[in-house]
């Protein structure tokens, strides 16, 4: 070794560079929760979709690809009476509210009608009235053999002057349950118009009907066309007047017709698949219609950066005629209902009112449900049930949410696509999926009460969805981004900053999804089993065996119930900033 070599430094080798191959990717909590929110969405709203097309078009015992269900389906003697009736009740249903609910609207906000105080009272109350009660209500009052209506007429008009059981008083019943719905939505669409331009033309010498017809009308036009094609949907998955008034006269609609296939022996899963997939498709080209006219409502803007002040018009001579119609409609949609249920409930049989009826009212079929296990137990369930779905939608919307508005992940439009998918699924068509899905499933779930937790998870996601997405929108990203540098993780901005800000409207879409879990019925008739029966099934059990007393005591508990539990959410939530309008 020469002497320059060996004074040279002697530098040890450099470290080995581990393999690329080695390196593992270990995903963040952030990732995680993230990625299990987006598959627990796409889960729910996909995979029923998917099973449901699969047994229909595969046939149960064989495998083997098939369309008979759809021929048998819609070849039938009586399929165009039943397509037929189900686009008559479903428009029938529409146009009904939205003349009630939007003449309504026009009254609360345009004019200086008496009694504005009964307008929140008459569009809230019928919401948490579930929809078997109120068509069941309507039986008692419009039955053609014991309706209180026809009780006091016939003496006069000889004959029964009202008969529910027909597609007419079926479309009565579906409208006037639908149009606080309607009020409410042509509410906000008349206070975001400016009624500067009809004082303008009444100023100019127009007359009421003219301004009307040529000013108010035009510029509602998309509030109107989308709350006739969302109320056309909503009818035509309705599940509880069908079944109750329909049946009982052989009138079928879509969701009645699956109903008695599905009850029928033996069972045809296809031709049930068959008819579900029509009225899916039928509800989704509506929603589609309600999406491509919304998007033209930029067009009828009236309201800009300029201040307005509404001033209330003088119905003068009109007033008291206005102040009848508005009590009118409180009677029918809620006091009526309401009543005769009550009085129902008070007596030993059921029978028309008099001196001998008034005596033998007790309280025994209220002692008779406190003892009946069923209602204990369906009691219950309801209530698990709506506190679960709503508690379980609100939290993982808010993180899905949060991947809508505020992440920048490919795909995250899709997201919002998907859960908003189940919106145009119908109740019964979601039931029928989902028993597609666990029948042939190896998860042992099926009759149990956690089918039903899917099912209203499901269902109830795309409203879940909206209210977290309107409300995160609503905050500005400045608050994580400081949160975020200050040294915070994404799960504490998200726990500590974000849900406490989030709360108002995660609180207002708890309070919704839990009411409208609580009444549910049309995915629980076809999931639910002997033991884990709601109060819906129940008092629909009643119902078929006859048992109308016991039954109205059991609809009084339940609306007694719903109010007091909503009152109490209602007040908790003006202590987080819940709007009280």
């Amino acid at each position: 070794m020469s002497l320059a070599t060996a004074s040279r430094p002697q530098t040890p080798p450099a470290a080995e560079e581990p393999p690329v191959a080695r390196r593992r990717f270990l995903p963040t909590p952030k990732i995680l929760i993230l990625g299990v929110v987006a598959l627990f969405v796409a889960y729910l709203a996909i995979v029923p979709l998917w099973y449901l097309v699969q047994g229909t078009l595969f046939d149960a015992n064989t495998g083997e690809f098939t369309l008979g269900g759809f021929t048998r389906a819609y070849t039938d003697d009586h399929a165009a009476a039943m397509m037929g009736n189900s686009i008559w009740f479903a428009i029938g249903s529409a146009l009904l509210s939205l003349v009630v609910g939007t003449g309504l609207a026009y009254l609360n906000v345009r004019t200086d009608v008496p009694f504005k105080g009964l307008f929140f009272a008459a569009s809230i109350i019928p919401l948490v009235i579930p929809g078997i009660l109120y068509t069941i209500a309507w039986i008692f009052l419009a039955s053609p053999d014991i309706g209180l209506i026809n009780v006091f007429l016939r003496p006069v008009f000889g004959d029964a002057v009202a008969d529910i059981y027909t597609v007419w008083g079926m479309i009565w019943v579906e409208g006037l349950h639908l149009s606080p719905i309607t009020f409410l939505f042509m509410v906000a669409a008349f206070r975001a118009q400016d009624p500067s331009l009809e004082e303008s033309a009444l100023m100019s010498g127009a007359g009421r009907l003219t301004i009307l017809r040529h000013i108010t009308v035009p510029l509602l036009r998309p509030a109107i066309a989308a709350s006739v094609l969302i109320m056309t949907v909503r009818s035509l998955e309705s599940f509880e007047v069908p079944a109750l008034l329909g049946l009982q006269n052989n009138i079928y609609v879509f969701t009645s017709k699956i109903y008695f296939v599905l009850r029928s022996y033996p069972r045809d899963l296809n031709v049930a698949g068959a008819l579900a997939l029509g009225l899916l498709l039928i509800a989704a080209i509506g929603m589609v219609l309600e999406h491509l006219t919304s998007r033209g409502a930029k067009a009828y803007q009236t309201v800009t950066g300029k201040g307005f002040r509404p001033r209330p018009i003088e119905l003068g001579k009109w007033r008291p005629f206005a102040g009848a119609a508005i009590i009118s409609y409180f009677a029918l949609t809620v006091v009526l209902p309401l009543l005769v249920l009550l009085y129902t409930s008070l007596l030993p049989y059921y029978q028309k009112p008099s001196a001998k009826a008034f005596a033998s009212m007790s309280f025994d079929n209220f002692e008779k449900v406190m003892h009946l296990s069923k209602a204990t137990n369906a009691l219950k369930n309801s209530l698990l049930l709506g506190v679960g779905s709503a508690t379980l939608v609100m939290l993982i919307m808010a993180v899905a949410a949060w991947i809508v508005v505020r992440s920048n992940i490919p795909g995250r439009k899709v997201l919002d696509l998907i859960s908003f998918t189940p919106l145009v699924i119908p109740g019964l068509v979601l039931g029928l999926a989902l028993s597609f899905v666990y029948l042939r499933s190896p998860i042992p779930i099926y009759g149990t009460i956690w089918i039903l937790l899917i099912s209203y998870c499901t269902r109830y996601m795309p409203y879940g969805m909206r209210y977290a997405v309107t409300s995160l929108q609503q905050i500005s990203a400045e608050l994580e981004e400081s949160a975020a540098v200050s040294g915070g993780s994404w799960w504490q901005v998200f726990r500590k900053v974000l849900l406490p800000l989030l709360m108002p409207g995660l609180l207002a879409g708890w309070i919704y999804i839990f009411v409208v879990s609580f009444r549910e019925l049309s995915s629980s008739i076809l999931l639910y089993s002997s033991g884990n029966e709601i109060l819906s099934i129940l008092i629909f059990e009643q119902f078929e065996n006859g048992d109308f007393t016991v039954l109205a005591a059991l609809g009084v508990v339940m609306v007694v119930t719903l109010m007091v539990l909503v009152s109490i959410a209602y007040k908790l939530g003006a202590k987080v900033g819940l709007p009280q309008d």
